[in-house]
């Protein structure tokens, strides 16, 4: 019995030790892999990038683009003013030739890293850039954003210019402010500005506008506008009737 008891003992304890080995020095266990790591589907989806032609609508063009912050969060947003390709909306002038009526609109997009996401879009709120402007030019469109806010501008040259402000809020652009120049050549006749959002109107009136080369005198008068509810920028049919 003493011969066969002790090499078992000796066997055992071999066992014993290479199992503790196993456990200190795991050489056959596989390490975990870094590409196995799961991402969140949404930071995927964020980091996509796409591009502006994604968001026009068929049928469209990009006709200007402009770019500035309009939600505040230190990114240069897009405004996309896009224009119709309708063949059937040209014309021939008489004095003019081949004239694109086709109207505009616009696309807002929110930019986050390289991915934009669609903020509002409005096809044809803007009249074409070709329209009759009677005795003079028709007004110029400008659309700029800056400091959180839109700005829709018309200049209409020597007859002055209107505005309107736009903010971002509840998931679409409210009119917050409308200004305005009426000019008679170089002399400003009339000067107005509201602000929707406290219900003021001002008024800045020359009193010197029909006194040729007098100098600009304005009397300014201020006036409560009736209270409604802010316009949407998605809902204007067309700017050449707002206001």
């Amino acid at each position: 019995m003493k011969k066969i008891f002790f090499p078992l003992v000796i066997i055992v304890s071999f066992l014993q030790n290479c199992k503790k080995n196993e456990e200190i020095n795991p050489v056959n266990k596989p390490k975990e892999s870094i590409t196995n790591s799961i991402v969140p589907e949404r930071s995927l989806k964020e980091e996509k990038p796409n591009k502006l032609e994604d968001f026009v609508p068929e049928g469209f063009r990009i006709f200007e683009k402009t770019e500035g912050d309009l939600n505040s969060d230190g990114e240069a947003d897009c405004v996309l003013i896009i224009k119709g390709t309708d063949k059937d909306k040209f014309i021939n002038h008489e004095y003019r030739g081949e004239l694109d009526r086709n109207r505009r609109g616009l696309v807002i997009l929110f930019k986050k890293g390289n991915h934009y996401t669609l903020a509002l879009k409005n096809e044809i709120c803007f009249s074409s850039e070709n329209e009759d402007g009677g005795v003079y030019f028709a007004p110029e469109l400008v659309v700029s954003a800056e400091k959180g806010k839109l700005f829709v501008h018309y200049a209409h040259g020597r007859y002055g210019y209107w505005a309107y402000t736009f903010q971002y809020r509840n998931s679409d652009f409210y009119l917050i402010g409308y200004d305005s120049s009426e000019n008679h050549g170089p002399i400003v006749q009339t000067i107005t500005s509201i602000n929707y959002l406290t219900g003021k109107k001002q008024v800045k009136d020359n009193i010197n506008k029909y006194e040729g080369d007098a100098d600009e005198v304005f009397e300014e008068t201020w006036t409560k506008i009736d209270s409604k509810r802010l316009t949407k920028l998605s809902e204007i049919k067309d700017f050449d009737d707002l206001l």
